[in-house]
C-alpha cells in the first residue's frame, strides 16, 4: 500500500475523538524527533524544527490541506529504510498507534499548543455531579468528579484520631500527644478542626517540617561536598528559611531575598543570609584543585538550580547545547550565567555573614530559661567570691599596669624577632603559620 493509499484509508476510520498535542503528540515529537529536528542548531538536520509550527509547515513536513502531502508522514511510513524515519541507528522506531495519532493530528489541522507549563495559571470550572452534597469545598469537587469517571464511591470519613494524626503529619511532621488526640476526640465545639489547623500553623514546627523541602531544592547541607565534605556552617540560612516559613513571608519577598538580598539597599544582616541560597554550592578541598574551574562549576550550578526551583526547567541540558525539548537556547544559558559571573568566590566560602544565634531569630523558650539559669549560677558564684572572708573586697583594690621585660627572643623557621628600644618586638619578615617565637 502506498502512502497516499494509506492516508486515504486513514481519512475513511478517523475516531472522533480529538487529539491533545501536549497529552498525545509533543511526547512523539520530543522522544523520537526533536533531537535531530528541535532548537538545538547544532544538531539540526536538514534544516527542519518540528518544534515550531512555522517550521513544519514550511519545510512541507506537514500540510494540514493534503494529508498525502504531508513529508512527515511520508517519511514514518516509508518502507525504503534509506528514508524511513527515525533511522534505525536512532533505535526510536515509530509504533503503529503513534503513526496514527501523528496521522490524525495532521488530519486535524496540525494544532500546536505550548507546553502547559508555559500557559498562564487558569481558574477551571469546578465540575459537577449527581452527589454534590458529599462535597465540602472546590477541592472534593475535583476528587469526587475523578471518582465518579472510575466509577468509584467516596471512602467514609475518619475519625477523629486518624483526622488529628494526618493533621499532625502532614503540617509539622511530628505525631499529636495522646492528650491532644483525646482533647480533639471530646472537643464538640464547631470549630474545632479549625482551632487544631491553626494551633499547628503556629507551631514553630511548621518551618522545620515544609523548610525541609525548600532545603533540599537549595541543596542545603552542612559540609562541602566532593570527596573530603569538611564542614560547613549554613544553619543561619537554614534558620532563615524556617522562620520565613513561620512568619507567612509572601513569595516575592521570598523570592527577592535569597537571589538578591544582598544587593537590597540598606541590607539587613537577616537579608544577606538569605543570599546564602546560592552559597549552598560545592567546594572541592582536594590537593591539586583548580579554584578557577570549580568556580566555573559553581556557576553552572547556580544557573542550573535557578532555572529548576524558580521556573520548572532543566536549564542545566543548555550548558553544552541548546536545549533539544524546551525553549532554551545555549545562548541564553549563558547570558543567564553573566549574572551571576561577578560572583567574588572561587571554590571557597566566599564572604560570609557573622551571626550569633539569638541575633535574628531570637532564643527559644527552653534556650532562655537555661539562659536566666545559667546567669543566676554565674550571680550566685560572683557573690560567694567577692563575700569570702579570704578575698578583699575589689573595690578596695588599687591596679596598676606592669610592662613586662623582655630579655631573650628566639625564632624558628625563616622568621628573626629583634627586640626595638622601646622594648616592643619585630619580626621579620612576617612570621610563617608553622614559625616557633619564644619569649624570655
Amino acid at each position: 500500500m502506498t502512502f497516499a493509499e494509506s492516508a486515504r484509508a486513514f481519512e475513511e476510520k478517523t475516531p472522533s475523538s480529538p487529539v491533545d498535542f501536549n497529552r498525545d503528540i509533543r511526547p512523539i515529537l520530543s522522544n523520537h524527533c526533536f533531537q535531530c529536528h528541535g532548537a538545538d542548531e547544532s544538531s539540526r538536520a536538514s534544516e527542519l524544527r518540528l518544534d515550531s509550527r512555522e517550521s513544519a509547515v514550511e519545510r512541507g513536513a506537514i500540510n494540514p490541506a493534503a494529508l498525502a502531502d504531508s513529508h512527515l508522514l511520508g517519511r514514518i511510513t516509508s518502507t525504503n529504510s534509506e528514508e524511513r524515519m527515525p533511522p534505525a541507528e536512532a533505535n526510536k522506531p515509530l509504533n503503529d498507534r503513534q503513526i496514527q495519532l501523528l496521522q490524525q493530528w495532521i488530519a486535524e489541522g496540525a494544532r500546536y499548543e505550548d507546553h502547559w507549563a508555559f500557559r498562564p495559571v487558569q481558574k477551571p470550572a469546578v465540575p459537577s455531579s449527581p452527589d454534590a452534597t458529599w462535597s465540602r469545598n472546590e477541592i472534593d469537587a475535583f476528587v469526587l468528579a475523578r471518582l465518579d469517571q472510575a466509577r468509584l464511591k467516596p471512602s467514609p470519613a475518619a475519625d477523629r484520631a486518624t483526622l488529628i494524626r494526618r493533621a499532625y503529619q502532614d503540617v509539622t511532621g511530628l505525631l499529636p500527644s495522646w492528650q491532644e488526640v483525646k482533647a480533639f476526640e471530646n472537643d464538640t465545639a464547631a470549630d474545632a478542626w479549625n482551632t487544631v489547623i491553626d494551633r499547628l500553623l503556629q507551631s514553630p514546627h511548621y518551618g522545620e517540617r515544609w523548610g525541609r523541602h525548600w532545603l533540599d531544592q537549595a541543596r542545603y547541607a552542612d559540609s562541602n561536598g566532593y570527596t573530603i565534605d569538611g564542614p560547613r556552617i549554613m544553619w543561619p540560612y537554614r534558620d532563615w528559611v524556617i522562620a520565613a516559613l513561620n512568619n507567612d513571608m509572601p513569595f516575592d519577598q521570598f523570592t527577592i531575598e535569597q537571589l538578591a538580598g544582598d544587593l537590597l539597599p540598606n541590607a539587613s544582616k537577616s537579608q544577606r543570609v538569605a543570599s546564602a541560597f546560592h552559597r549552598n554550592t560545592m567546594i572541592n578541598e582536594e590537593g591539586g584543585v583548580k579554584p578557577d574551574q570549580y568556580r566555573h562549576e559553581a556557576l553552572i550550578d547556580r544557573v542550573s538550580t535557578t532555572g529548576a526551583v524558580w521556573l520548572g526547567l532543566t536549564v542545566g541540558c543548555a550548558q553544552c547545547h541548546s536545549h533539544k525539548f524546551d525553549p532554551i537556547s545555549h545562548d541564553e544559558f549563558y547570558r543567564m550565567y553573566a549574572f551571576f559571573n561577578g560572583a567574588s568566590d572561587a571554590n571557597n566560602a566566599g564572604e560570609t555573614v557573622d551571626v550569633l544565634s539569638e541575633e535574628m531569630f531570637g532564643w527559644s523558650e527552653t534556650q532562655r530559661n537555661q539562659l536566666v539559669e545559667l546567669q543566676e549560677l554565674r550571680k550566685e558564684k560572683s557573690d560567694i567570691e567577692l563575700n569570702s572572708p579570704d578575698q578583699p573586697a575589689l573595690s578596695s583594690l588599687e591596679w596598676h599596669w606592669q610592662p613586662a621585660k623582655v630579655t631573650a627572643v628566639r625564632a624558628s623557621g625563616s622568621s628573626i624577632l629583634k627586640i626595638n628600644e622601646d622594648s616592643s618586638l619585630l619580626v621579620k619578615p612576617l612570621a610563617d603559620a608553622n614559625d616557633a617565637l619564644s619569649l624570655t
